[in-house]
């Protein structure tokens, strides 16, 4: 039997969401949890691997299991196993052919970004932070250009094991809401740490560091070293995960973080 799950997390009790030898990530957790419901070992894999640091609040993930459970005890039963940071929102079974990571069709992040003097405090280590007011209408024209089907080398980690940089970024929105920033991307997938790079390159755009073109030029010259630093892992959040209807999974698969203006 396979059964999809839908998860949220925050990112700062974490190593990431992949396992790690010391069993720091969300991905440890949840197998530990699995386990205790399930009485055997489950394997879990997962539509994306978030960072360190990095939150979700609509991910996804599928295990197989021998074991036969009501649908309720891999939700309340393995929530009761899971540490407070990290909890299952829903299960549901799934055909053999699914694919949490596969079989998604697109993908969504927010990232959210306080601009002030103060770092900081009731919020911190879930927002990103700029010591000075950004301009917002230079970042809107800038992202413009990097929407559409592109090579995405410029904003690529060095380590991404991606096997093409063509993505199609779908939506880049940028809001203000009193003292916070609000960016949202959507995509048919994402390079690693993408969003991250391209906030901290639309973040030396709007403090007129460079013009709005910029960004384009960086497209074109695919150069990762001319982009801007890659921006902190604190404010960005898994919170979409798109699939074809077929599956019957709930739709849509996706959670705003909660904004405080």
């Amino acid at each position: 039997m396979r059964v999809a799950l839908g998860i949220e997390y925050d990112g700062r009790l974490f190593c990431g969401w992949q396992s790690q030898p010391g069993g720091c990530g969300v991905q440890d957790a949840l197998e530990r949890a699995l386990e205790r419901i399930g009485g055997q070992f489950i394997r879990v894999a997962a539509a994306g691997r978030t960072d360190s640091g990095v939150h979700a609040t609509a991910q996804v993930a599928h295990f197989d299991t021998s074991v036969e459970r009501p649908l309720n005890a891999w939700v309340r039963g393995v929530n009761g196993a899971l540490p407070s940071g990290a909890a299952v929102l829903w299960a549901r079974p799934v055909a053999p052919q699914f694919h949490a990571r596969f079989s998604a069709t697109g993908r969504a992040y927010t990232y959210l970004l306080l601009d002030r003097t103060s770092r900081p405090g009731l919020q911190a280590g879930r927002v990103g932070w700029f010591h000075r007011a950004l301009d917002v209408g230079r970042m809107r024209e800038a992202a413009r250009l990097l929407l559409g089907t592109h090579d995405f080398s410029a904003f690529r980690a060095a380590e991404c094991q991606a096997e093409s940089p063509l993505r199609e970024l779908r939506r880049l929105d940028i809001e203000r809401h009193g003292e916070l920033i609000v960016f949202r991307f959507a995509a048919n997938a994402f390079l690693q740490r993408m969003v991250r790079n391209i906030v901290g390159s639309l973040v030396y755009v709007g403090k007129g560091r460079h013009p709005p073109q910029w960004l384009g030029g960086l497209l074109v010259g695919r150069d990762r070293s001319a982009a801007a630093p890659t921006f902190a892992p604190d404010g960005l959040y898994l919170t979409a995960v798109e699939y074809d209807s077929v599956w019957g999974l709930p739709q849509p698969c996706a959670r705003e973080p909660l904004i405080m203006a």
